[in-house]
């Protein structure tokens, strides 16, 4: 038989990261990242790095403190990072950090920051326990 995994473990081993290219078919009238297309990558890794970290059916119930500090221009590369930041009884948060990286260059920045909360739910749609 194995071992529970602790919290901590769980939140280590649910750390998530993606990569993608900012291409046109993305981008809004300033050439730059549209934001809804932001948002939902984010939500997508966020979803991800929730559903790794309690392996049960989740649902987004909120996001709070979306910061975009950085316009993303076309042609550059992303990468999303998403943590477990906190566990409650039947609920949880993700903190999800985009960073920008030139294609043709060292080095990153971060720039869009956010938080998403998930609850787990059973077949009926009803909070259930993360554990």
């Amino acid at each position: 038989m194995t071992q529970a995994l602790t919290a901590e473990e769980r939140i280590q081993q649910s750390i998530t990261r993606v990569a993608k290219v900012v291409f046109p078919t993305t981008i809004n009238h300033h050439s730059t990242l549209f934001g809804g297309t932001a948002l939902a990558w984010m939500d997508e890794i966020s979803f991800i790095t929730a559903t790794r970290f309690c392996h049960k059916p989740l649902v987004t119930v909120s996001t709070e403190k979306i910061n975009f500090t950085t316009p993303i221009p076309s042609g550059t590369i992303v990468e999303l990072v998403g943590q477990v930041s906190r566990v409650g009884r039947t609920s949880l948060t993700v903190d999800v950090s985009v960073y920008l990286e030139q294609m043709y260059a060292e080095g990153r920045t971060k720039v869009i920051t956010g938080q998403f909360n998930f609850v787990a739910v059973n077949d009926e749609g009803r909070p259930v326990p993360l554990f």
